[in-house]
């Protein structure tokens, strides 16, 4: 922001020096470096305020950005929800039937049959 070399800032020093005098120097240094500090920390504050909001806004985005995907996506799960439930039954006893695999059926008409 300001390009002080160590000159400049040592005539800055020799003016205050000359002006405030040596008895209220060191309290005038104490109390700007206090003020100083609370500015970098309301800046530093401030400054993680606006990088919170703008990933909000981003996630923001990038949700809303998905939004007509979702429905398809409901749609697909719910399809394979129905064919999941055809192929379970329900006996009497109300327990779950599960159906046998394909191969398992196959071997036991063979063996019915030999």
């Amino acid at each position: 922001m300001f390009d002080v070399g160590f000159w400049e800032l040592a005539l800055i020093m020799v003016v205050a020096l000359m002006v405030i005098g040596p008895d209220k120097l060191p309290g005038l240094a104490r109390t700007t470096g206090l003020w100083v500090g609370k500015a970098q920390a309301v800046v530093k504050s401030v400054k993680a305020d606006i990088d919170r909001e703008l990933a909000g806004e981003e996630l923001k985005k990038s949700l809303s950005g998905n939004d007509e995907e979702t429905p398809d996506l409901f749609a697909e799960i719910n399809q394979i929800a129905e064919q999941a439930k055809c192929n379970f039954h329900m006996d009497a006893s109300g327990k779950v039937q599960v159906p046998e695999p394909p191969s398992t059926q196959a071997s036991k008409e063979t063996a019915k049959n030999s």
